[in-house]
């Protein structure tokens, strides 16, 4: 790394503002949907009573379980006095199964604020994204747009497929 180089991404490193430890904007790829619902990327131990402080009552993860990423989470939530719900969703292969858990889920907790996660908030983005426009009825462009504000599916042909048929099966 040239040194001009170097020096650029140490001036832009320190003109970031510092953030705020109680900000749920610390969380990865952190998404305000609505009053009820949020999503998000992984989060760490320590933003879960930050949840349960920001009103959350119900956290859903769609993440494989990794011992190393996630492995006391269930525990933490629920020792805020949250539920938590773990629907691991195979990143190669999203299925409709999964969906359908997903869209029961939502469904049984339209009443409660819920916070969304997975590893990078791209599988949690799809399934919001459909649930929003399938069962909600959301407008296709304003759910279309929170989804983009994450990442674009169409970029990974399973997701592709997997938005496809879902749209097509009428879920």
């Amino acid at each position: 790394m040239s040194p001009s180089f170097a020096s650029f991404v140490l001036l832009a490193l320190l003109q970031q503002p510092a953030s705020d430890p109680s900000s749920l904007d610390g969380i990865r790829a952190y998404l305000k949907i609505s009053d009820q619902l949020s999503t998000g990327g992984q989060i760490q131990y320590s933003e879960i009573p930050l949840l349960k402080e920001a009103g959350f009552e119900v956290v859903v993860n769609l993440a494989p379980a990794r011992k190393e990423r996630n492995g006391e989470e269930g525990y933490l939530v629920t020792e805020q006095g949250m539920t938590y719900i773990q629907i691991p969703v195979d990143w190669q292969t999203p299925s409709p199964r999964d969906l359908q858990l997903f869209y029961d889920v939502m469904k049984a907790n339209r009443d409660r604020r819920v916070f969304v996660h997975c590893f990078a908030n791209m599988r949690v983005s799809a399934f919001v994204y459909l649930y929003r426009t399938q069962v909600e009825e959301t407008e296709e462009a304003s759910a279309l747009a929170d989804l983009h504000k994450i990442w674009n599916p169409d970029s990974q042909e399973q997701w592709k497929k997997f938005i496809e048929a879902a749209k097509a099966a009428g879920r």
